[in-house]
């Protein structure tokens, strides 16, 4: 795992490098200057020689600025380097996450991946910043304060080794009960922001139904569950303070009542026993002592945070999509046939059931072909096979009459054209949403794609025509105006397959029938294939293919289905009593 998130540091080595050689600087500095009072205190004040107080004077204030200035430079290198390597961090997962399958994605929640991508993120980071500049300095300073504790006076420096084991087993003993509930923590954290996540996306229905009450009370029980257990931790690591202090304190009192006595049975001779500024400095050090080791633990307590966090990124970092290029790919796509040879799919291997079963489908190119099932009857399923967003359990799914694991992906998805049932637009003008098509399209084009859709009579209505701002998620349009937007973008493609998921639903049976005619007379050359609940939508279709429970019922034209297919006409007959209108 360490090996893992160290390829994140890259160039940010130097930094990350020169903190602990600075540190190693200021701690030198800082072992040094206790020496230096204690010359001053015994040599100056106490003898009275005034150039003995300057020089030494001198010294320690020139230590003292260049421990500041090794301090100020290792904060600077440790802040670069945190944040570069957090940055890095954020950078691979993202890039990792691209190239996720649909599969891949399946694993993780939206909110669990945006909690790993901020929170975790965040603790990995300080984390970082903690180790390059802690773990130099704590145990430098603890083992240069011990030598020169043991130079001054060694019998009086055996009183902060009876801490050390107190406080070190304190330390373990504290952490070892913080760091499952920082581990339970974190998973808490994805279900607060799956809460947040639903609530925002949702909130139409949420208002619609007035649940907000109800939606309050479950953010807040959340929320609440996390408050326990930081709570809870904060108790455990507040323990590690007093603790500290106590054993800083009690060597202090005892070093200052023997050493006192020494100083005393000596007559003040340095050479007979102590001295005071050999008693002052000896303070200093079993302070840094001590103060060293409450540095270790608090890595140690950034280290128990961050743990769970250094998990939850590595698995994001080390996930690997199982939907990748051959060795040697096909990069063109000759046409839009499309052919399914015994498909059978799940979309888990652990999965029970497949969700289809043995599919044989051949669409010539440039045909229109209309499939219809009811819910849960695979169609979905069915069409993201083509431009490869899932892989086939058995059988083979071809495009233009090679494989689809032949092909370079890229190639295939931009032959290959979707407007899924959930459109999504993004921030930013209708221009900007259209180009995702085709980023260099002109304008010409984009009224083109436009006028096919059905949408360049209302985007001229709006003040701004095609400059006009759409709020995150099309939140701003209405939804048959969205799926109109969607279905230009993807004829921008200039795809050999079109594939229109139920995409049409939110627009009139009129602008439907619209938005079909266009598709023949301004695109023949493109295989279309249009997933739809309403016969009128595909009745014209060259082929209509009807699912039931992951299989093909049956195959042929409206006039054919009619005939012999049970389910075609049973839908037919139940929307042509309900009022739907035929063509």
């Amino acid at each position: 795992m360490i090996k893992r998130l160290m390829k994140c540091v890259r160039e940010y080595k130097a930094p990350a490098i020169a903190t602990p050689v600075v540190m190693m600087g200021e701690v030198l500095m800082e072992v040094l200057i206790p020496l230096i009072m204690a010359s001053l205190i015994d040599r100056g004040i106490e003898a009275g020689n005034m150039g003995q107080i300057a020089l030494m004077g001198g010294l320690l204030l020139a230590a003292a600025l260049i421990s500041l200035t090794f301090g100020t430079l290792g904060g600077r290198f440790a802040a670069k380097a945190s944040c570069g390597f957090a940055r890095n961090l954020r950078h691979d997962m993202y890039h990792n996450i691209q190239s996720f399958s649909f599969s891949n994605i399946d694993k993780f929640s939206t909110s669990s991946i945006i909690t790993r991508l901020t929170t975790d993120v965040s603790n990995v980071q300080n984390a970082f910043g903690m180790i390059i500049r802690m773990c130099v300095r704590a145990p430098l300073t603890l083992i240069f304060s011990s030598i020169m504790a043991l130079t001054i006076n060694a019998q009086l420096s055996m009183v902060f080794l009876v801490c050390v084991p107190i406080l070190g087993v304190g330390i373990y003993l504290l952490m070892s009960h913080t760091h499952p509930i920082f581990k339970r923590v974190f998973g808490t954290y994805d279900k607060l922001n799956n809460v947040v996540q639903e609530n925002l996306h949702g909130v139409r229905v949420v208002k619609n139904f007035v649940r907000e009450e109800y939606e309050v009370k479950k953010f807040n029980s959340i929320s609440k569950s996390i408050f326990d257990d930081f709570v809870h931790a904060e108790k455990n690591l507040a323990g590690i303070q007093p603790l500290m202090m106590t054993c800083i304190y009690g060597c202090i009192l005892i070093i200052s009542w023997l050493g006192a006595h020494a100083i005393i049975a000596s007559g003040n001779n340095p050479d007979l026993g102590m001295s005071t500024g050999q008693l002052m400095s000896l303070i200093t050090y079993v302070v840094n002592i001590l103060s060293s080791l409450m540095m270790v633990s608090m890595v140690f307590v950034m280290i128990v945070m961050s743990r769970a966090s250094a998990k939850r990124i590595v698995e994001i970092l080390e996930e690997t999509t199982d939907i990748t290029n051959p060795e040697n790919p096909v990069m063109e796509v000759k046409d839009g046939a499309i052919d399914f040879d015994d498909v059978c799919f799940r979309y888990a291997s652990r999965s029970e059931k497949d969700c289809l079963t043995h599919i044989d489908l051949h669409i010539k190119s440039g045909s229109v072909v209309g499939i219809l099932g009811g819910t849960g009857s695979g169609k979905s399923s069915l069409v993201q096979l083509i431009p490869r967003l899932y892989d086939v359990s058995t059988g083979s799914v071809r495009v233009g009459g090679v494989d689809v694991r032949d092909y370079d992906l890229t190639a295939l998805r931009d032959s290959v054209a979707m407007v899924l049932q959930k459109n999504e637009l993004f921030s930013g003008s209708i221009k900007e949403n259209l180009r995702w098509g085709n980023d260099q399209a002109t304008d010409a084009e984009l009224q083109e794609a436009c006028r096919l859709a059905q949408a360049d009579g209302f985007i001229q209505e709006f003040p701004d025509k095609y400059d006009t701002h759409i709020e995150q998620g099309g939140t701003n349009v209405s939804g048959g105006q969205k799926q109109r937007l969607c279905i230009a973008r993807a004829l921008l493609k200039k795809p050999k397959i079109l594939i229109l998921d139920d995409s049409t639903s939110a627009v009139d049976t009129r602008t439907d029938a619209l938005i079909r005619a266009g598709f023949r007379s301004f695109i023949p050359e493109t295989t279309k294939v249009i997933i739809a609940q309403r016969v009128s939508s595909v009745q014209d279709a060259d082929v209509i293919v009807v699912l039931d429970n992951g299989a093909v019922v049956d195959c042929g034209t409206h006039a054919q289905l009619l005939e012999r297919c049970d389910i075609y006409k049973e839908v037919y007959q139940s929307q042509m009593k309900g009022g739907e209108d035929h063509e």
